[in-house]
């Protein structure tokens, strides 16, 4: 395989030697490069040799340059080819949950495990082969596993893939030759919950120094279900029981390793009414893209920011929209700023309409029930939302309304803000 070559960064190694837009890269040091990865591994060196076909012809060129230096190419797609798809049929597949007649992009499943090592995504092992393996090793690239449930019969259950479970021998091999591993769990009531998370959780534990950290997340159910395996969501006793499971082999890993390694969401600790941990607890927030410690995090970030300004007066009236589930807080937090400077700045709880009222993070809330449920509230002068709500690099809420498209039904500008707490802080005050 080889891959045309769309751009050349100025002034890069590639740049120097001549290397042009239209050249095709054959391989680099005498390897084939099928991908991102083989090409980000082969051009490592300081010295690589690169193949270049150029209208019909190939050119061969020596190129020295410092050790891990990109070399400047530039291809037409991130990964030089397709993504991979999911081979899954998994029970709890949230897109299998959308409604239809939204975006095709908001359809596709990706199962790649390039993305794992550069994006940090997660990916199910059923569509990789020994091959790929070997190279993953090879290559000692780190990677984020969804393991879900270490039984094999029950991994092709939940998976709707008879190969899933003979792919868990994939955990051992690659523990075996030490690479790190991150690894998270969706939790289904009744189906690897209980005695099963056990054995997940033990199996796991014996991987270890390698597995890094280990995020356990509730199913989430959205109100399109119809014809789909029967779930139940966590209720309080639930959500309670699978916490203390968890606590156990924290304990148990904690006083083994040094490390307590697996990690509930914060959707857990919000279900059974229990407090949330405190920062020590998270450690370095190895899982905090699962929305392990995200709350926590947010709450000591605001109010190290809020205690380091100095006390005065701020002409401000705002507003902030956000999920159910953080709610509590972000009111908590809106009102420590009130009493602080005097502006005002109320909160809105937004109830999930569009996927169903068991969805309750902020990340999930459509334009349109923003709307809905704000056209005849007081506002004030700006509206903050989280970025969360906004796809990637755009300007387009999950039902495909526009930022310009809020601004003009309610009457009022809309401020984004990440998620961290100094950030929220900002946007409160206007910054």
């Amino acid at each position: 395989m080889s891959a045309e070559i769309t751009g050349v960064t100025a002034n890069s190694p590639a740049a120097r030697h001549g290397i042009k837009s239209g050249d095709i890269l054959v391989s680099i040091n005498g390897h084939k490069i099928s991908d991102v990865l083989d090409y980000m591994y082969y051009s490592s060196e300081n010295i690589v040799t690169v193949l270049l076909e150029r209208n019909g012809k190939h050119i061969m060129l020596k190129i020295r340059k410092s050790e891990y230096d990109d070399l400047g190419l530039e291809f037409n797609t991130f990964l030089m080819d397709k993504k991979q798809s999911c081979c899954n049929k998994c029970v709890f597949c949230f897109i299998d949950q959308m409604p239809k007649g939204m975006r095709e992009t908001l359809y596709f499943k990706d199962d790649d495990a390039r993305l794992s090592f550069l994006q940090g995504n997660y990916v199910t092992l059923t569509n990789l082969k020994q091959e790929d393996i070997d190279r993953i090793i090879k290559m000692k690239l780190n990677i984020n596993i969804s393991v879900h449930t270490t039984n094999p019969e029950l991994r092709c259950k939940m998976m709707h893939n008879r190969f899933a479970g003979e792919k868990i021998d994939y955990l051992r091999q690659l523990s075996e030759a030490g690479i790190s591993m991150n690894c998270q769990i969706v939790l289904c009531p009744r189906l690897n919950d209980g005695d099963e998370l056990r054995r997940t959780l033990t199996d796991l534990g014996n991987l270890m120094p390698n597995v890094s950290s280990v995020a356990i997340v509730p199913v989430g159910l959205t109100k399109f279900r119809d014809g789909l395996f029967p779930l139940t969501m966590f209720d309080k006793e639930g959500a309670g029981k699978a916490i203390d499971i968890i606590e156990e082999f924290q304990r148990k890993f904690l006083d083994e390793y040094g490390t307590r390694l697996v990690f509930p969401s914060d959707e857990f600790y919000l279900t059974a009414g229990r407090p949330l941990p405190d920062a020590d607890f998270y450690e370095e927030y190895p899982q905090y893209e699962n929305g392990v410690g995200m709350m926590r995090s947010l709450y000591d970030e605001f109010f190290d920011a809020l205690n380091a300004e100095p006390d005065e007066k701020i002409d401000r009236n705002v507003s902030i929209a956000t999920g159910a589930a953080a709610y509590d807080m972000i009111a908590k937090l809106a009102h420590a700023a009130e009493e602080k400077f005097g502006l005002k700045c109320r909160v809105y709880k937004i109830i999930n309409h569009f996927f169903g009222e068991t969805i309750t993070v902020t990340g999930l809330i459509t334009a349109g029930d923003i709307i809905d449920q704000l056209s005849d509230k007081e506002i004030g002068t700006e509206l903050l939302l989280s970025k969360s709500m906004i796809i990637h690099d755009g300007d387009l809420f999950l039902d495909d309304l526009t930022i310009s498209d809020v601004e003009k039904k309610l009457g009022v500008s809309l401020r984004f803000s990440e998620n961290d707490g100094g950030a929220l802080l900002d946007a409160i005050l206007g910054r």
